[in-house]
């Protein structure tokens, strides 16, 4: 590892930003000192804007992509190599307003009839529930679930803070069922190997086979669930 991605890091860290936002902004500078095969360090506003220009026309990115690499470079230079920018430096993409995917009650309930393990039926009607996101859901421990007053505790959420999410009766019901069969004891949904929490990425796949063989016309993960919290009936 490089003394200056060393030093980019360990800003990062200063300031506690997120284990995935730190992986994001080492790899767009990354990319952009591949791009001109040069440490970043030596890269003048003008080139960055010019690479900015190419992750637009050449390599089509999203305007969300773009706008990640903008805050990486935004904070590599101005944070880490203390260079003194013009306040718009780099211009953000608009990012296109898009409806969220709507399903219907009868859709929901097809759905969940499709999620053959309860560990991830429970995992996701939690997501659906309580509007919690991926990493909130599989990071919950047992003594989160606050049956006494119907709260679910989220620690470290979005932004590193802790908040609660409402419990609903059918949710609690559900989970109870959950624990009488798995008897969890420390995560409330345990991975396959022992002492960590089921990944993410494990239950994002579950969501996609359940998606794939309900036969639902529609892009269904995670996140499409948090649409829906506090303003749905839970499934059977």
């Amino acid at each position: 590892m490089t003394p200056l991605r060393q030093r980019l890091i360990e800003d990062m860290q200063l300031r506690n930003f997120a284990a995935v936002t730190q992986r994001n902004y080492v790899y767009h500078i990354f990319q952009l000192a591949r791009f001109y095969r040069t440490s970043p360090d030596q890269l003048s506003l003008d080139e960055i804007r010019e690479y900015q220009l190419y992750l637009i026309n050449i390599r089509r990115l999203s305007a969300e992509q773009v706008n990640q690499f903008v805050s990486a470079a935004k904070f590599f230079y101005t944070v880490t190599m203390e260079t003194p920018w013009p306040e718009k430096a780099l211009v953000r993409q608009k990012v296109p307003e898009k409806l969220p995917v709507v399903l219907s009650p009868e859709e929901v309930e097809l759905f969940f009839t499709h999620v053959p393990l309860i560990r991830y039926r429970a995992a996701l009607m939690v997501a659906y529930g309580a509007g919690l996101r991926v990493s909130e859901v599989v990071h919950l421990k047992v003594s989160d679930i606050d049956s006494q007053r119907m709260l679910i505790r989220v620690q470290q959420g979005k932004g590193r803070k802790d908040r609660y999410a409402m419990l609903s009766p059918r949710l609690l019901q559900i989970l109870r069922i959950w624990w009488r069969q798995a008897r969890p004891q420390d995560w409330l949904f345990p991975g396959w190997k022992t002492g960590h929490p089921m990944s993410p990425n494990s239950l994002q796949q579950a969501c996609k086979d359940a998606a794939q063989r309900s036969g639902i016309g529609k892009r269904i993960t995670v996140h499409t669930f948090r649409h829906y919290a506090a303003s749905r009936t839970m499934p059977r």
